[in-house]
């Protein structure tokens, strides 16, 4: 039977069971609520905004983005969204899926965090980053109904979320500081990690081998 939530569906899929199962068993109960409710956040800013999407895809790339923090899915020396990007592909790969499905799922993960480009891109690339925007970030937050809001951290609750999700992304990304160049975990490092020195852009043009 299909669960619904703040009139979204999610799907009754074995690909989606599959998905619920892998993520839920990799992550603590901070990664799955945010996971699912980018789901649930991104189908309703994508309704809002009459995109035609595919709910599957749009639901493992979200329940996947964030698997590159883990114990289970991290690297050492991978951006952590590829890490999650190539677990999603590979994932998707093994369950039947096409190609340019996996590479479409691939790319909705492995952009989310790189604001201003998603949007021009599929649906369920789009929507994967709104889903993202609107639960860390608050962006689209006023768009959406407030007790659609509160039905969906009814059921995945966010206590505490904003700390907690920034030691995760902390705690996901400081062993491997260099691949923050040029993305948003750059300041998360900048905030909690003492010593962090960032890659300077322009001391990299500056400093490279060319004699002008």
């Amino acid at each position: 039977m299909s669960e619904e939530i703040a009139g979204i569906t999610i799907p009754d899929t074995d690909l989606v069971r599959a998905a619920t199962k892998l993520v839920r068993g990799a992550t603590d109960d901070l990664l799955f609520h945010h996971s699912r409710r980018v789901f649930l956040f991104g189908s309703m800013q994508g309704k809002r905004l009459g995109y035609d999407f595919d709910p599957e895809l749009l639901y493992v790339g979200a329940l996947f983005h964030d698997l590159g923090l883990t114990d289970t899915y991290r690297t050492e020396n991978l951006r952590f969204e590829v890490d999650s990007a190539n677990t999603a592909k590979s994932f998707l790969l093994e369950n039947g899926l096409s190609e340019s499905d996996a590479m479409k799922v691939w790319t909705a993960v492995a952009l989310h965090t790189t604001p201003g480009v998603p949007e021009f891109m599929d649906p369920e690339i789009a929507l994967v980053t709104a889903g993202v925007e609107t639960d860390v970030l608050g962006i689209g937050y006023r768009d959406l109904d407030r007790a659609d809001l509160d039905a969906v951290t009814a059921v995945h609750p966010r206590p505490d979320f904003k700390k907690r999700i920034l030691a995760a992304f902390t705690d996901g990304n400081q062993h491997r500081p260099e691949t923050t160049f040029g993305n948003v975990n750059a300041d998360v490092l900048d905030a909690f990690c003492p010593g962090f020195q960032r890659t300077n852009f322009v001391d990299l043009i500056q400093n490279s081998d060319w004699a002008e």
